[in-house]
């Protein structure tokens, strides 16, 4: 079984829509893992094994996901209802990096970044990570940057999501900037 698939997979069912595949997600997102290789063979019609998703997890770039070797969730990107929980950020760095299509530029200059359909807003630890998520809605997206730490030190919270992805709820206008 091809591994992007599998993962697609595991992102709708861990993302958005866990009921559609009869699982139950907790508060912070976590599911039976053997349960997801069930649901995830079923839709794929095709047998998948719990090698094939910690193969999924341990290799993926993005870090979409995290096992325990027995439960298994996506770290970020929900747009289902409840909010999953993450732990507020001990030490990001002072610049996070967010990409978006020229058009909503004047939106985000008047109301900051919201989270629209999703949980929260993602913020990415390098440009090109966020550049590349920004193609998703423009081939030509803008890169903006947050001022982490003056948007900290005023008492925004940001959330640790992995390695290369942090979470805010909103990021208000005043600590953007456009990079060139």
């Amino acid at each position: 079984m091809n591994d992007v698939s599998i993962s697609k997979t595991m992102s709708h069912a861990l993302r958005h829509a866990p009921e559609e595949y009869g699982l139950t997600l907790d508060a912070a997102g976590w599911t039976d893992l053997e349960k997801v290789r069930d649901a995830v063979s079923k839709a794929l019609r095709a047998p998948v094994t719990l090698d094939d998703i910690e193969r999924v997890v341990a290799e993926s770039p993005k870090r979409r996901f995290e096992t325990d070797g027995v439960s298994i969730r996506a770290v970020y990107g929900h747009s289902i209802e409840g909010r999953i929980e993450h732990p507020l950020a001990s030490a990001p760095p002072d610049r996070l990096f967010h990409a978006t299509a020229p058009s909503a530029l004047p939106a985000i200059r008047a109301e900051g970044l919201r989270a629209m359909a999703r949980q929260y807003v993602h913020l990415a630890v390098e440009p090109e990570v966020a550049v590349r998520v920004g193609r998703r809605k423009d081939a030509h997206p803008v890169l903006l940057s947050v001022d982490v730490a003056r948007f900290r030190a005023d008492g925004h919270e940001l959330f640790a999501a992995g390695p290369y992805i942090y979470l805010a709820d909103g990021v208000p206008a005043e600590y953007l900037t456009v990079e060139d």
